[in-house]
């Protein structure tokens, strides 16, 4: 043979070898990873071309499925109550992808996770029939909130002290998450995403804000925790006027100096005292208010499921003395989130143990097999149960006879903390009205947060008893009468 033909022939044969080899690299090796990229198109028509599997509440789906009528995506999702149950389920649009509940668990909802997979389909290699999402849920408790949220900018959540379920979580304003469903609903995401995308913004999960006078449980707490306060009913010796340490700024308290001055942390907690709480903050130092803070969720990007939730925060970095005395009155940088703020009270409720809060209890297969089970959560001890009883005492003064009032329920034990906090370049912006409480009765019991961002109501008249506590009142008796 001619040796430049044999050369010709052997570089042929290497290229044909290159060949082979490249393609039974990407067959046997990529080939699931190009399946799985989330670029491929096929996967996106492969998620509509079913219905899909269902969000649960209060044993009833809260989703469904609907025939599109199109060639590209045969079903869409749909919601009942969309707005009512969006924090909680997001959405799953055929244009703008999933979120919450929908984009945790859309494997399982559209079939392709391989827990789902039965013999006949993995040698069919088609996908499985979709799985269902049972979520902790009472729909009478999250019922509650939206309706009791009507005419307020806020939100609202609400859990199961002894076992971490999340009972109720409401933001208003809502979305409708089926107005978004399908392939060709610009329209409506661009109206949805005005104004920074208020309308889909989740208040209660991923957006801290200054708690106000509602961290002065937490205050109270680390001062208990590292005995600066052993008798809640003794004078603490606190004066008022106080002047912030570090600084000559006197710091008001809405009750006024003379009902102030000196008074027993019991006293100071109803009369929501910020000379009693700043001055605890100040003697406590950075590190033991931050370690109590952080016992409690703060700081702690926590998966609890439903998404990854924004951090709760105390200040991390070196704060000066002032600062730090006002951290005490849950002001300067410290901010929380509505669900930051019911772990709180449900650690207290519950003996000073925090039960990692939790949406979903079960995800199971189309036929009812459990895939997932949430019903042993990770507990810890977050303050020790004698510091819990003192503050669960304190707080039932603050319900009787304090700020919390409209929080009470017949023939239950309430105790609650009301907040006001301060938003905005020089305070101008509404004060943020809060409230947390936790109400137990008959063997039942709840922990509740609420904030109100913005109402109708007179910014004077701003308050988190008057506009928060009938919030958490609603809730804490749908779950204790039923």
């Amino acid at each position: 043979m001619n040796k430049t033909i044999r050369r010709a022939s052997v570089f042929c044969l290497l290229l044909v070898l290159a060949l082979l080899v490249r393609v039974t690299w990407v067959q046997a090796y990529q080939g699931q990873a190009l399946a799985d990229n989330e670029h491929n198109r096929r996967n996106l028509l492969g998620q509509y071309e079913n219905p899909l599997g269902n969000i649960i509440v209060g044993g009833e789906a809260i989703t469904g499925s609907v025939k599109t009528g199109g060639k590209d995506f045969a079903y869409k999702r749909t919601y009942a109550d969309g707005p009512l149950y969006a924090p909680i389920t997001g959405f799953s649009s055929q244009a703008f992808g999933t979120t919450m509940l929908e984009g945790v668990y859309k494997k399982v909802l559209n079939g392709s996770d391989d827990r789902l997979k039965t013999v006949m389909d993995l040698l069919l290699n088609k996908r499985a029939s979709p799985g269902n999402v049972v979520t902790t849920i009472d729909k009478d408790v999250q019922k509650a909130a939206w309706d009791a949220l009507q005419g307020k900018q806020g939100s609202a959540v609400a859990i199961d002290p002894k076992t971490g379920e999340i009972l109720a979580m409401v933001n208003n304003p809502s979305f409708d998450p089926g107005r978004i469903a399908g392939a060709n609903d610009k329209e409506a995401w661009e109206e949805l995403s005005a104004d920074n995308g208020k309308a889909m913004e989740n208040v209660a999960l991923r957006k801290p804000q200054a708690p106000g006078s509602t961290f002065k449980l937490v205050t109270l707490a680390a001062a208990i925790e590292n005995g600066l306060v052993t008798d809640v009913d003794a004078p603490t010796g606190i004066p008022d006027p106080y002047t912030i340490p570090g600084t000559r700024t006197l710091l008001p308290s809405e009750a006024g100096s003379a009902a102030c001055n000196g008074v027993s942390a019991r006293v100071a907690m109803r009369l929501s005292c910020n000379n009693v709480f700043a001055e605890l903050a100040s003697k406590l130092g950075q590190d033991k208010m931050r370690a109590m803070a952080e016992k409690l969720g703060f700081n702690t990007n926590t998966e609890i499921p439903v998404t990854t939730r924004v951090p709760s925060k105390y200040p991390s970095a070196k704060m000066s003395v002032d600062q730090v005395a006002q951290t005490g009155i849950g002001q300067f940088d410290v901010q929380a989130t509505p669900l930051q703020m019911a772990m709180v009270t449900a650690a207290i409720e519950n003996d000073g143990k925090l039960v990692a809060p939790h949406s979903v209890s079960e995800v199971t297969d189309a036929g009812g097999s459990v895939l997932e089970s949430f019903k042993n959560p990770k507990t810890q001890q977050a303050m020790n149960a004698k510091t819990a009883s003192m503050l669960r005492d304190v707080m039932k003064t603050v319900a009787t006879e304090g700020g919390g009032k409209p929080a009470q329920v017949s023939g239950a034990e309430v105790g609650g903390k009301t907040g006001t906090a301060q938003r905005g370049v020089k305070n101008n912006l509404p004060p943020l009205a809060w409230f947390t409480s936790y109400g137990k009765a008959k063997g039942k019991q709840i922990a509740v947060a609420v904030v109100i961002e913005n109402s109708d109501t007179d910014r004077s008249e701003i308050g988190g008893g008057r506009l928060a506590a009938p919030v958490a009142q609603k809730m804490m008796q749908a779950w204790l009468k039923k």
